[in-house]
């Protein structure tokens, strides 16, 4: 009898959130599940890792996990700490979330749901990012719940390529509205950002940090962003490597210098 596969389940939005808790219970029933995540809520963390103050883990028993804990640093630090210190073996799948919230597009870059996916597959594990379109707290995650466990299903059973993991972004609505999965590539968009000037209590100022989304490509039948806008959950492919690959041959005129 073969061995249920191992899965490391982490998120940026704290190990208490609903998010990491579904995907632990989906997670659950197709193998051992060990839960690492932050013990406070790490949005927009990045890639970011702690090196300038220590790290601490605690025991939990919040998700009925084989083992989980909660850590103080960031999704990355979890990810290392589970791979390199709390797990015997390496985990045959990292999932990452479901995050509140898209990570679509450009949103890959800050996103520290995605940073544990990606570190993940760094690590030479198949890893998946899980994000909702849904920043309500009462996000019901269980309307893409047969999609989730699709997803983990085929990527448990036909291996990611080695250090590709996948972003996974889900429209807020209902199982009979998702119309299915679309494999996309990334959408050509940006925040247009500003500072919102405000003042404390005290008259002093402080700054918060406000935009708007813009899409450069909303006519792009190809891309996470129209996949979403069309009801669709989007997939799209997602690598460590930032390299301009269409590039590299133009650029040989520096070579010269």
């Amino acid at each position: 009898m073969s061995e249920l596969p191992l899965i490391l389940v982490t998120n940026d939005d704290g190990i208490f959130s609903p998010g990491i808790s579904y995907l632990a219970k989906i997670a659950s029933t197709f193998g051992r599940v060990v839960v690492v995540a932050p013990d406070k809520p790490q949005s927009g963390m990045g890639h970011a890792i702690t090196i300038n103050s220590t790290l601490r883990i605690q025991k939990t028993s919040h998700h009925n996990a084989e083992k989980e804990f909660a850590c103080s640093g960031t999704p990355v630090d979890c990810v290392k700490m589970a791979v390199n210190h709390i797990l015997k073996k390496r985990p045959d799948l990292v999932l990452s979330g479901i995050n509140h919230g898209s990570n679509s597009s450009i949103n890959v870059i800050y996103s520290g749901t995605m940073s544990a996916a990606i570190e993940g597959a760094l690590e030479g594990t198949p890893s998946i990012g899980f994000s909702l379109c849904d920043y309500s707290i009462e996000a019901d995650f269980a309307q893409a719940g047969k999609f989730i466990a699709g997803i983990i299903a085929e990527s448990l059973k036909n291996k990611l390529p080695k250090g590709v993991c996948l972003n996974v972004n889900i429209p807020k609505l209902k199982e009979e509205d998702i119309k299915g999965i679309k494999v996309v590539r990334q959408a050509r968009a940006n925040w247009v950002e500003r500072f919102e000037e405000r003042k404390d209590p005290y008259g002093r100022e402080y700054y918060w940090l406000t935009g708007e989304f813009v899409n450069f490509e909303p006519e792009s039948n190809d891309t996470d962003e129209w996949a979403l806008a069309n009801g669709y959950i989007s997939v799209v492919p997602t690598q460590s490597d930032l390299t301009a690959h269409q590039v590299l041959t133009t650029l040989k005129h520096f070579e010269t210098l």
